[in-house]
């Protein structure tokens, strides 16, 4: 049993992922259940060859002590180690994410670990059967352990949908998106914008221009900066995220190469060393750090020659149509996103 679910990742990106639901989410359980079995009785196996049979205190504590160690650790090594997938969830395809899409840390798999193990099957959960009420009440199939570590469980081989295309950078704002301190933009704000862009051409032209002006001011306030005299809304907000996801991407590559690097022994991976990479000739170290070398940037052709820009996001265009004769629609350099 499966639905589709929008999921949100890091950059603000929509994706429409299958939720795992109650059926595939208890097999995987069950298998999971059974490499733990084997696991205790391999344990309780070795313990009676090495703890004298006198001291039942001794063997008491360190029974009580490998269960606990095999049905939290179990669930919190395999997900930790493989991003949210068990040797259960392996075999079923599927994955615990976070539920803005992004991969779980130790944090979220001790989380679900302990909750797994005191509320949703075996201290309090009366063998699952508090895991299945919450999962079935749940419109996403997520138990108790999910709530509490902000997670959910997906289908990990459906690919992403069509209906979300990746945002392009308007041409001619590189240089001054390239200066942005995105750290200062909160995710809520860039997934509204990210939603809105997605949904341009089904809005009507009045309500996408009013919108599109009044999240502009929002992203301008957050990021301190006003949006450049000329730029359309949606092409602010557009370069606004494409920025931020070119830097998750960069940031990702420089991790991926400092891996590789240490792998080979090299002593020093940071900015510099060989085979280190760069983003557009800067680096970039995080998804809202400032590019630190590069040539300048370049004159973004949507600002107004001699037109000095404004002193803040809120002195730009009103959220309303303006009044006057548009600009004609071959003088557009490209086309709204769709």
């Amino acid at each position: 049993m499966h639905e589709e679910s929008e999921l949100v990742t890091g950059e603000a990106v929509v994706l429409d992922l299958r939720v795992a639901k109650l059926a595939s989410r208890a097999l995987a359980m069950l298998l999971d259940v059974l490499v733990q079995f084997a696991l205790l009785l391999g344990t309780f196996f070795v313990l009676t060859l090495t703890v004298p049979g006198e001291d039942e205190s001794l063997a008491l504590t360190l029974i009580l002590v490998f269960l606990v160690l095999i049905l939290v650790g179990y669930p919190v090594l395999f997900e930790t180690l493989s991003r949210g997938r068990s040797l259960g969830k392996m075999a079923m395809g599927l994955r615990v994410v976070r539920v803005d899409g992004g991969p779980i840390r130790f944090r979220h798999a001790l989380t679900r670990g302990l909750a797994g193990f005191v509320i949703d099957f075996w201290a309090l959960g009366v063998f699952g059967a508090v895991a299945v009420i919450v999962s079935l009440c749940s419109s996403d199939g997520r138990r108790v352990g999910d709530f509490l570590a902000g997670t959910l469980v997906i289908r990990d081989r459906v690919p992403e949908s069509a209906g979300y295309p990746a945002i392009g950078m308007p041409p001619g704002l590189e240089g001054w998106a390239a200066q942005l301190d995105l750290t200062r933009l909160p995710d809520d704000l860039a997934l509204a914008s990210r939603q809105f862009l997605a949904r341009f051409g089904q809005l009507a032209p009045e309500a996408a221009h009013a919108l599109g002006w009044s999240l502009a001011q929002q992203v301008g306030n957050a990021l301190g900066t006003p949006v450049p005299p000329g730029v359309p809304p949606w092409a602010f907000l557009a370069a606004v995220l494409a920025e931020r996801r070119n830097r998750d991407h960069a940031r990702a590559m420089q991790a991926y190469a400092a891996q590789v690097q240490a792998a080979r022994g090299y002593v020093s991976a940071g900015p510099g060393a060989p085979g280190y990479p760069q983003a557009n000739g800067a680096q970039r170290a995080g998804p809202g750090s400032l590019p630190t070398g590069g040539q300048p940037a370049a004159p973004s052709p949507w600002s107004a020659a001699g037109s000095p820009a404004p002193s803040s996001a809120t002195e730009a265009d009103p959220p309303t149509p303006p009044s006057g004769t548009p600009a004609p629609v071959a003088e557009n350099p490209f086309a709204p996103p769709s």
